[in-house]
């Protein structure tokens, strides 16, 4: 009984760390989209979608390769896997635009804001 107890904490504990992440993830896209010209989001609803998507491309690439897609600690190859997922993301969410000069200036800024952020550094 007092197993069931400790698993549905835990499981309860790793919905809300997703959901953080998520948030984490929105915020700091909508800052970047801000901040960086040539990336548009068009809405609310595209920002949620790109956040999903944009952390599970993340959770995909680090399963897979054990590789973060991030800008800061993991330098030039983080770097490019940042910009590479922020430029692949427009093929999946509609309203959510993004050029290749844009996608790497986002890749910085999003690497910037996200560094500064507080909650768990990968």
């Amino acid at each position: 009984m007092e197993n069931n107890n400790v698993e549905a904490r835990r499981n309860t504990s790793t919905v809300w760390q997703i959901i953080g992440r998520l948030v984490t993830a929105a915020i700091v896209l909508a800052i970047t989209a801000f901040f960086t010209p040539g990336f548009q989001i068009s809405n609310i609803w595209a920002l949620a979608a790109a956040a999903i998507v944009l952390t599970l491309i993340d959770y995909l690439i680090t399963k897979f390769t054990g590789l973060h897609a991030s800008s800061f600690g993991k330098g030039f190859v983080g770097f490019v896997l940042s910009a590479v997922v922020l430029y692949v993301t427009q093929y999946f969410v509609a309203g959510y635009t993004v050029s290749w000069m844009a996608a790497i200036v986002g890749a910085l800024v999003y690497g910037v804001v996200d560094y500064f952020l507080p909650g768990e550094q990968q």
